[in-house]
């Protein structure tokens, strides 16, 4: 397995694998269009030269970015794929000076074996303003907020 940066011609392939999830309603759904203006912000994970693994930053302030679209291939879980995705956005985050990565999640304990801790949704009104604002789901949410701090 390889991390790297996305191409794109790796954009058919995001689609395909994020959407699967969302259709599912575990992840938010992306467009095309989507994935390729905000392409230079994701990271794939490749083996047997396809595309087993993605995920994305989104920046919501200088200093504040959140962890999204993160979905790895139903054959190859359980197998440190998403840690190695999230491990390789945080090292992208702390580079770019971020300090606070954040995201909304169900697998809570994946999240904290990375070193992630439980806070408060209401901490980032920059998400709720720019993607739960749109989700269907947002008056039932079910995600948690988890948090790394870089300092």
């Amino acid at each position: 397995m390889r991390i790297r940066s996305a191409y794109p011609e790796d954009i058919p392939a995001l689609y395909a694998l994020v959407n699967r999830y969302a259709q599912r309603g575990w992840l938010l759904p992306r467009s095309l269009e989507d994935i390729a203006a905000t392409l230079s912000d994701w990271v794939v994970a490749e083996a047997e030269e396809r595309i087993i693994g993605c995920g994305s930053l989104v920046w919501m302030t200088p200093d504040l970015v959140e962890i999204r679209s993160l979905a790895v291939d139903e054959a190859y879980q359980g197998n440190g794929v998403g840690g190695a995705i999230v491990q390789a956005l945080v090292e992208r985050a702390r580079a770019a000076g971020a300090r606070t990565v954040f995201a909304l999640t169900r697998a809570v304990p994946f999240f904290q074996r990375m070193g992630f801790v439980i806070d408060g949704r209401e901490r980032f009104p920059e998400k709720v303003w720019r993607d739960c604002i749109h989700c269907p789901l947002r008056e039932r949410c079910d995600e948690v907020a988890v948090v790394l701090r870089m300092e």
